[in-house]
């Protein structure tokens, strides 16, 4: 049996009927599922133990072998193979089809496939394929032209007139047989001087059609196939039955569209072998053909196949396609175990590396490890009272849970991830309430704002995984934008504002006669906390100033330098100062956003993630305490009026009086 775990990777192809064969377990020759009094499947229907496996472990059908014992043994009785009930969920059956249909996707998919290699266009085959022209095959010695269309009236005259000296036909059989045709390398040649040779329309028609034979010659698929002999029939508890509390069943769409593939196919066959008039075999095989396309994809032509409440049947295609489809919502996006989700709010407390984890959450997502500790220290004899405990929220559990968290990182993660950074490591923090506490740094890389969004959190369980959330993931580590390499932790909004005010030196806080001098900054700071000078006041101070720059300091790797040296600055300076690495020299400017981004940048290059974190968690703090301390307002002054202004004005009016 094929091992679904072992694979180096996945090819998607065509399959021949043969390989649809050798898949399948067993031919489905009944529309029946289950016997509605003894509740068993029944026999060559859709559920039929004899194709599919035993619905229960290690018991055939008619029940003559039941127990592990009889291992492999095959019913000789009803034919069913003692074995596991979960083969249910891999073994396949097929139907054989009692004339051939064509592949939905193939034809009406954009662009058409069949369309492309038979350079038809998808209405004209879609006429061919529903019954309603007949198609020249091969035209022999008559003046009909090779694929031309004829209705009911232009066949039968041409067929009184030739008689068997051509050939036409109508629906899937007659387009396999000119599929069957299709001599690949021939017309990879032909098309590829014709896109040489010729401009326009005609080389964009020769290019997509090469695109199509190309990846039919390569990939080593026959075109032949796009037309099914054999419809594979998927496994039953893929596609299941279950019965309800009133007795009544629940059962997958499929089964139904299954069913409708069944009667038509048995029907057909009937008919076929009675030698029915040719307009009512026609008019069958069509109704095959819809039925077919209805499991494929229901709704791809014409309207949909519908259950009770008007609702449109779930097909194949339905449950690969969308957001509810197999690949979203099951492969690409699972439902993961020691996870959870809340509502953002801001923590402006919180450090570059810390997250605020309510503390309801983190009981539930640390639960075991609480349990574990809560053993180990012997508070509780055994597991199942640790969860009681637990459960009970009991003290003792708030205190072991404290120490749980401590270096155990957790993940947030905010959709939509669109870039690495939407995913980062947090240490956590308990805090009160049932909303989650986000770093307000951090919000940019995540894209969030705090208007109702909603986080992931997500528990790395092995030591693996918490050293690389911790070393690789951790917000602090991850100051840079991957993109461009430009800081994305660049502090934003009030704190902008705060540190701007900060830093603001206006003319008419040092108009004053005298500027005041001091020894050094601390001398300044006491002076401002004792309210002889303002926050804004021009004045000197003795400080040591950095005599390397910066890009010299990476340029030669060698020490710092400093000098003392009278300075002529602000109190608000000197504060926004302290919290900036010597290195990186003495700021005596108007702060900004981009000086901002620059210094975060420039810190970065000169001292590394750690003190960068630092430092920008001391922007935050600053940011938010001055940001306070002054509303931000527009006034007259703040309005610079052109002195072209009145100018301007009048040669406008007189424009105006001059055309009335």
């Amino acid at each position: 049996m094929l091992d679904v775990n072992n694979f180096e990777r996945i090819k998607i192809a065509l399959a021949s009927p043969e390989q649809i064969r050798s898949w399948s377990s067993g031919e489905v020759k009944k529309p029946e599922t289950i016997n509605y009094r003894t509740l068993r499947p029944e026999k060559e229907g859709l559920f039929c133990e004899k194709i599919f496996g035993p619905v229960k472990d290690w018991e055939c059908h008619c029940g003559k072998y039941k127990r592990v014992r009889h291992k492999g043994i095959v019913c000789d009785r009803c034919g069913v193979e003692v074995t596991t009930s979960k083969v249910r969920r891999e073994r396949m059956g097929h139907i054989e089809l009692a004339a051939p249909v064509c592949h939905i996707w193939y034809l009406k998919g954009i662009p058409s496939r069949m369309g492309l290699l038979l350079d038809m266009s998808p209405k004209v085959l879609e006429k061919v394929i529903y019954f309603v022209n007949y198609i020249v095959i091969h035209p022999g010695d008559t003046p009909l032209l090779k694929k031309q269309l004829l209705n009911e009236r232009e066949y039968r005259e041409a067929k009184e007139r030739y008689g068997e000296t051509f050939l036409a036909g109508i629906g899937a059989e007659a387009v396999k047989v000119l599929l069957e045709e299709v001599e690949l390398e021939k017309m990879s040649a032909d098309l590829k001087e014709e896109i040489a040779t010729t401009t326009g329309q005609r080389k964009g028609r020769a290019i997509k059609r090469l695109e199509v034979v190309e990846s039919f010659r390569l990939s080593g698929n026959d075109p032949a196939w796009m037309i099914l002999d054999v419809l594979p029939v998927i496994p039953p508890e893929l596609r299941p039955m279950v019965q309800l509390d009133g007795g009544r069943f629940a059962t997958s769409d499929l089964n139904d569209l299954y069913r409708r593939v069944i009667n038509r196919n048995n029907r057909l066959k009937r008919l076929l072998d009675l030698g029915a008039p040719d307009i009512i075999v026609r008019n069958e095989k069509r109704m095959l053909q819809e039925a077919v396309d209805a499991l494929v994809d229901n709704g791809r032509r014409g309207r949909p196949v519908t259950g009770p409440g008007n609702r449109p049947l779930k097909s194949l295609s339905d449950m690969l396609k969308g957001k509810q489809g197999r690949f979203r919502q099951n492969l690409l996006g699972k439902r993961v175990d020691y996870s959870g989700r809340s509502v953002i709010v801001v923590g402006p407390n919180l450090q570059m590396h810390q997250c605020g984890l309510p503390k309801e959450m983190a009981l539930e997502l640390f639960k075991p490890f609480v349990m574990k500790k809560l053993v180990d220290q012997s508070i509780a004899s055994n597991i199942k009272s640790a969860k009681k405990m637990v459960e009970r929220g009991r003290e003792e559990v708030w205190d072991i849970l404290d120490d749980v968290i401590k270096e155990h990182p957790v993940l947030l993660n905010r959709a939509p991830t669109l870039h690495r950074l939407g995913i980062q490591a947090f240490e956590p923090v308990l805090v009160e309430g049932r909303a989650l506490q986000l770093h307000p740094l951090v919000c940019t890389a995540y894209n969030a704002d705090f208007d109702g969004d909603q986080m992931a959190v997500h528990v790395p369980l092995s030591a693996e995984a918490q050293t690389e959330a911790r070393l690789l993931m951790l917000a602090s580590n991850n100051i840079l934008n991957p993109k461009d390499g430009k800081p994305v932790v660049t502090p934003t909004q009030d704190m902008v504002i705060g540190l701007y005010y900060l830093t603001y030196m206006g003319e008419e806080d040092w108009k004053q006669d005298k500027t005041r001098f001091f020894r050094d900054p601390d001398e300044a700071g006491m002076a401002y906390e004792m309210e002889i000078i303002k926050l804004h006041e021009k004045i000197r101070v003795k400080m040591q100033i950095p005599q390397i720059a910066s890009k010299d300091l990476l340029k030669k790797r060698c020490e710092q330098e400093f000098k003392e040296e009278l300075v002529e600055t602000s109190v608000g300076r000197l504060i926004f100062n302290d919290i900036i690495p010597n290195n990186l020299g003495f700021f005596n400017q108007v702060i900004d956003k981009k000086k901002l981004g620059d210094l975060v940048y420039e810190c970065y290059r000169l001292e590394g993630n750690a003190r960068t974190a630092e430092m920008l968690d001391g922007i935050k703090r600053l940011g938010y305490q001055f940001s306070t301390r002054a509303g931000i307002s527009v006034g007259v002054t703040d309005f610079q009026t052109p002195a072209a202004k009145v100018e301007i004005l009048n040669e406008a009016d007189t424009a105006v009086d001059a055309i009335e």
